[in-house]
């Protein structure tokens, strides 16, 4: 008998070694390698043995036949997915435990089986009972979903393979199952493989529609083999704060529309309702009248978003005053209080600085730097903005503001919530969106706003 050989393996890119080390000299994680008992050592190690058949291969121009996409109902999931589910592709979600990925993909499920559509659902970390549960409070006791709790993949392999394929299957989660031929405990970066792999394969070759959820980290990412998200075809992230009961559905990566596309629902007791205008929510306590505070007019994928940006800035005697930054990179900050103080000379530096994005949502385009700019000198002048006021710009590092793109959209969101007047830099032209526009070229001209006679 063959000697089982042992490899070892990183949980963070999936880098292989001969032997265990403390840190990946790809990824350069620690403590991220784990062992993983390959397969016998006796096996072929080459190709040689035997031949293998001819790839067809196609030109460019030569025509398909491509399946219409399935459109779940849910038309927040489906802006999120490019326009709905494709035949034959492999979806991969994850999130914070608790935020609702098992909410949303049993709505998302039930939705389809009551257009007639024939989806399965596995769970592998809750009974059938607890799901039943579920879909009675959320509504969908009589949708026609087929149920199911295992974990042995090749159980769940071989009762998909019984009859008529379904048209989608939710896999929740992928870190629960186990291929009985892998000597590796569930969740192991080789099970994950091996697992993903399978169900990939089925996918493609029955044109169902697999959808797994996965864990992610403390860091936010998805646990396992970092080769888990090049592996499928869509990976989307499902976000919230605790504090807060909107959720954002956002797309990293799909191979079959845009990227960055965001779906916003708002958890009740009754499950996820979808939120069809998000700035009207994210400004339902919006106070104009409130120093540190700006309207960001943002670009979300393709709809337009406003927000409000909070800051607060106080004098510290500390020798590092703090920085606290929620929603929006504390590096994009740090360069923002640079350019403040060296082109418009404001003095931050002696300053604790908090800021925060209302609502839970992350900012992470850079038209948000004069918004963050304009809510620091606010709250440092205790100089409310003018009201009715929405503000969009990117700062460089020579103190210029530049335009950003799609700025018809942002005036026109603008006017449609009620706000008559924009803080932005100069462009060509401009729609006729009604909104009085204000334009600023450098910092120094943003901090005129709250210090006409000059900063003491």
């Amino acid at each position: 008998m063959a000697k089982a050989k042992k490899t070892y393996s990183c949980s963070g890119c999936g880098a292989v070694y001969n032997r265990w080390q403390g840190k990946c000299d790809d990824c350069g994680e620690w403590n991220s390698i784990l062992e993983d008992k390959a397969a016998v050592s006796g096996a072929p190690k080459g190709l040689s043995a035997k031949k293998g058949r001819n790839v067809h291969l196609v030109s460019l121009d030569e025509p398909i036949e491509q399946a219409p996409r399935v459109l779940v109902g849910m038309n927040e999931l489906d802006r999120a997915l490019g326009g709905g589910l494709v035949p034959g592709s492999a979806i991969l979600i994850g999130g914070d435990p608790g935020i609702g990925k098992s909410t949303l993909l049993l709505q998302a499920m039930g939705a389809l089986a009551l257009k007639g559509e024939d989806c399965v659902y596995i769970s592998g970390e809750e009974s059938t009972a607890q799901v039943q549960m579920r879909a009675r409070r959320l509504g969908l006791s009589n949708a026609p979903l087929r149920l199911g709790c295992e974990t042995s993949l090749r159980d769940i392999l071989s009762t998909l393979d019984d009859g008529k394929p379904p048209k989608a299957v939710v896999i929740d989660s992928i870190q629960t199952l186990f291929a009985d031929h892998v000597e590796s405990a569930p969740g192991t970066v080789s099970q994950v493989r091996v697992c993903a792999h399978e169900l990939i394969s089925f996918a493609k070759r029955k044109g169902t529609i697999v959808i797994l959820v996965g864990h992610v980290t403390k860091d936010g990412q998805i646990a396992g083999p970092r080769v888990l998200e090049h592996m499928v075809d869509t990976v989307l992230y499902f976000e919230g704060d605790r504090g807060h009961q909107f959720r954002i559905l956002r797309a990293v990566k799909n191979r079959f529309g845009g990227t960055d596309e965001i779906g916003v629902f708002e958890m009740t007791g009754a499950g996820l309702n979808q939120v069809t205008n998000p700035s009207a929510l994210f400004l339902a306590d919006h106070n104009a009248r409130e120093p540190g505070s700006a309207v960001f007019a943002g670009i979300e994928g393709s709809r337009p978003v406003l927000v409000e940006i909070q800051a607060l800035v106080a004098r510290s005697s500390a020798a590092n005053p703090r920085r606290a930054v929620v929603g929006w990179d504390s590096g994009r900050l740090a360069m923002v209080l640079a350019v403040l103080d060296a082109r418009a000379g404001l003095g931050l530096a002696g300053c604790d600085v908090y800021l925060n994005v209302a609502g839970g949502l992350k900012v992470s385009e850079p038209a948000a730097d004069i918004a963050v700019a304009a809510a620091l000198i606010s709250s440092l002048s205790q100089v409310p903005l003018p009201e009715e006021t929405v503000v969009f710009g990117e700062i460089s590092l020579s103190g210029d503001i530049r335009s950003v793109s799609q700025t018809d959209a942002r005036l026109k969101e603008s006017s449609k919530l009620g706000f008559s007047r924009a803080m932005m830099p100069k462009v060509k032209k401009a729609g006729g969106s009604g909104i009085q526009q204000h334009t600023v070229s450098r910092v120094t001209d943003l901090v005129a706003h709250f210090f006409p006679d000059g900063v003491d």
